[in-house]
């Protein structure tokens, strides 16, 4: 295991889309900060993240959904991102790139109105009441993302668990956000329009949760104005 680990980091150093900032890099400035569509992509189409993209085969099938969009998957475990890069690398998908930070220092690594969605897929529910600001929709978090998100940004989340969503639900409330749409059971009607393009792309795990059998959630909602 620990030797797969190791090849799988060396081979993500040779994807030329996969940056993994130290945090002297992040501290001076990186490269791309604001930059992304003229330095990177080479093109000025709308930016989406994803935020924990684990594998990232979330990512890799939003950018083949929709070529016209960019997309980014955000992790801090390269070992589980590297599934995703090899296969956009090898895909050659020009939309795709991953960056290897911590969730919280996502404001090092894009700049402001730089962002045009963000997209929450199955987060680790953090439980616990004092990690509540670990969790990826805390106030903690949405300030974060109001450093990079375009004004009327749309954030998407999508969990199989209930404290989450009810959580994320209540911080909407609470902080007068603009709840855009919710179901707390996203397969009961596929054929919503509202819902027929979130279920046409699932993670890895989501698919093993439909077949055990478990509810998956999804809403998505704007920031207020602050």
């Amino acid at each position: 295991m620990a030797k797969r680990k190791l090849q799988r980091f060396a081979e993500n150093e040779t994807f030329t889309h996969f940056f993994q900032p130290g945090w002297e890099e992040l501290s001076a400035g990186f490269s791309l900060r604001g930059k992304w569509n003229a330095d990177f992509f080479g093109n000025d189409n709308p930016v989406i993240i994803e935020m924990g993209c684990g594998k990232g085969e979330y990512t890799v099938d939003l950018s083949d959904k929709y070529p016209g969009r960019n997309f980014i998957g955000i992790d801090k475990k390269g070992a589980r991102m590297w599934r995703g890069a090899k296969t956009s690398s090898e895909e050659e998908r020009p939309n795709v790139a991953f960056v290897r930070i911590r969730a919280e220092n996502i404001g090092k690594v894009f700049g402001p109105d730089e962002i045009d969605e963000i997209w929450i897929t199955f987060p680790e529910p953090q439980p616990n009441s004092p990690r509540h600001s670990k969790r990826f929709t805390s106030p903690e978090f949405i300030a974060r993302y109001r450093q990079v998100l375009k004004a009327g940004g749309i954030i998407h989340l999508k969990t199989d668990n209930d404290m989450f969503y009810n959580y994320t639900l209540d911080v909407i409330k609470e902080d007068n956000h603009h709840l855009l749409y919710t179901n707390s059971d996203l397969y009961a009607n596929p054929a919503d329009p509202e819902v027929k393009d979130v279920i046409d792309v699932q993670t890895h795990y989501e698919k093993i949760w439909l077949e055990q059998g478990l509810t998956i959630k999804y809403l998505k909602f704007k920031l207020n104005e602050g």
